[in-house]
């Protein structure tokens, strides 16, 4: 793995690039297992953190309305209906710098608990962690722990000031140490340029191992964010950052996540083609807005998708 390597791959014509990508990911995987997961924000708002992209850093005035840490059976109870819809994955997501260890991280153990013994897997996002909290969450059953590289570390300073580009690498080798699996990904879309998702593609392919699960986003412009007037980026662009992310790590999930509001079916369904295979249910990512969940099991009929079967009684 050579940066030279993935710059030539990324600047492959696209229609070669999805092909490529197509065949990867038939080698690999079936087009017909396409995860759904759903994305929960158990603790809202009030972040220390000035990441320009989130509308959940307490710095900017946003119309998030701050929210103390759900309580476990709250947070079981949603898991019972997402799973209800189809959903296999849990994930649950605070607005902290990092964990501390005090009531709210115990309080979080016992939603791990809960989703796994449900038969999910169960995903959290939290923030920077200690080795011996990673351990911790393991004990309790999570199966992966997201902790985003957000873009390329020469692009990092120009959205984030205060972490560090090392910090984000460092809870993930902490998550390694404690044995559970690894999601990891970033934002396109924030004004970065090509050499910047380039750089991007290079580091999370050049993990060892690399990650079992890498969420592709694109940004959603939130008002109120130092971002808020940043322009969509190019469906295609998109799509070529999520072939590329197939080829580069041909075992990983590759969830296509935030900013599918964005995307029309056709460009969905060029992301699928191009080795995308897992999507967000629920009209939520966080506290930004996400396809209902009837226009994700209409596209999967007209893909001839695997659709899960709904329960009558199963909730939003």
């Amino acid at each position: 793995m050579t940066k030279e390597y993935v710059r030539e791959l990324y600047q492959t014509p696209l229609l070669k690039l999805i092909a490529q990508a197509s065949r990867v990911h038939e080698a690999n995987h079936n087009y017909d297992d396409v995860q759904r997961c759903t994305l929960l924000s158990v603790k809202t708002g009030g972040c220390p953190e000035d990441c320009a992209y989130c509308p959940q850093a307490a710095r900017y005035h946003t119309d998030i309305e701050v929210q103390r840490l759900m309580k476990a059976d709250e947070v079981l109870q949603a898991a019972r209906n997402a799973k209800a819809n189809g959903a296999t994955r849990f994930c649950m997501g605070a607005a902290w710098r990092e964990v501390r260890d005090n009531s709210d991280f115990e309080e979080v153990l016992r939603m791990v608990k809960g989703v796994t013994d449900m038969g999910m897997e169960a995903c959290a996002t939290l923030g920077m962690l200690t080795e011996s909290q990673a351990k911790r969450l393991k004990e309790a059953g999570l199966h992966s722990y997201n902790h985003n590289i957000d873009t390329s570390r020469e692009f990092y300073s120009e959205i984030i000031h205060t972490r560090d580009f090392d910090d984000r690498l460092n809870t993930i080798g902490n998550v390694r140490k404690a044995g559970i699996n690894v999601c990891c990904g970033g934002i396109v879309g924030m004004g970065e340029t090509d050499e910047d998702r380039i750089n991007f593609l290079y580091t999370l392919a050049s993990l060892d191992p690399q990650p079992e699960s890498v969420p592709i986003n694109a940004l959603v412009a939130v008002p109120g964010t130092p971002l808020e007037d940043q322009e969509s980026i190019d469906p295609l662009v998109f799509v070529r950052t999520i072939a590329c992310a197939r080829i580069l790590m041909p075992l990983s999930r590759v969830r296509l996540s935030a900013g599918r509001l964005s995307l029309t079916d056709e460009a969905q369904t060029l992301a699928f083609l191009a080795g995308a295979n897992s999507i967000f249910l629920g009209d939520k990512l966080l506290t930004t807005p996400n396809p209902e969940p009837d226009s994700d099991y209409r596209l999967f009929q007209k893909l001839g998708l695997n659709v899960p079967a709904r329960t009558e009684t199963a909730g939003a």
